[in-house]
């Protein structure tokens, strides 16, 4: 079996880590990218910190860590919400995302191709979300993760000649530190949430990270340009709170 050497960005936490910890668990190997080192350790675990938020200092721990190992899988999954109705939204919610969620995503890729390319194998996935169906407040967050489903596509039509396919993971609500900074875990709107989806229970990152790995897979050779929703179906046309 074809072992992998995974960059996970926004590794650290939340769903980052869950996909990190599934990785380690099937004996791949792992590269987190988060401004702060995971508090979990394995010997097939290497952290890099950086600010994806920040161009350079995304484009200096892409390079490096081409330099030092040859990756042939990355997640995108590095992300903030930023939310704001549509009038309330700033130039600098629009550059801090953009550049957090399409640029890094841009970036990093460029950096990995040339061994996948090398290797005829690679593996790409890009964390979007529910939000891209609709979700009041989220006008730069869901537009940004629209953008990333597009590249998704553009990019499994461009890389599968080499063995490479790119599919993406649209979440939806999430037991994360960032939905609970939104809607606090134990509040009656997160209880009130959860009942208004068809599951009846609110996400987990292990939910998210088990569809990752179905992606991450050396043999799902077939599956590419696909957008996975894991959302409880909070994506068949439901208002959410």
């Amino acid at each position: 079996m074809t072992r992998l050497t995974a960059v996970v960005t926004g590794g650290s936490v939340g769903i980052g880590a869950a996909i990190a910890h599934a990785l380690l668990e099937a004996g791949h190997s792992v590269i987190t990218l988060s401004r702060e080192a995971p508090e979990f350790t394995s010997d097939r675990l290497t952290a890099v910190e950086a600010d994806l938020s920040d161009p350079a200092a995304t484009a200096a721990a892409a390079k490096a860590i081409a330099v030092d190992h040859e990756v042939n899988a990355l997640v995108n999954n590095a992300g903030q919400i930023r939310p704001a109705p549509v009038e309330d939204v700033t130039d600098d919610d629009l550059d801090y995302l953009v550049n957090l969620h399409m640029r890094a995503a841009i970036t990093l890729t460029q950096a990995f191709l040339p061994a996948m390319k090398q290797a005829k194998f690679g593996r790409i996935v890009n964390m979007s979300s529910r939000a891209i169906v609709g979700l009041a407040g989220r006008t730069v967050y869901a537009g940004t993760k629209a953008a990333l489903i597009a590249m998704t596509n553009t990019w499994a039509v461009e890389l599968g000649p080499h063995g490479i396919t790119v599919n993406a993971i649209a979440p939806g609500p999430i037991v994360t530190d960032m939905l609970t900074s939104v809607i606090p875990e134990d509040s009656e709107k997160a209880r009130a949430l959860a009942a208004s989806l068809p599951v009846r229970r609110l996400g987990t990152p292990d939910d998210v990270a088990r569809a990752a790995m179905f992606f991450l897979d050396p043999e799902a050779g077939f599956v590419t340009g696909q957008t996975l929703y894991v959302c409880g179906g909070a994506s068949l046309g439901m208002k959410l709170l």
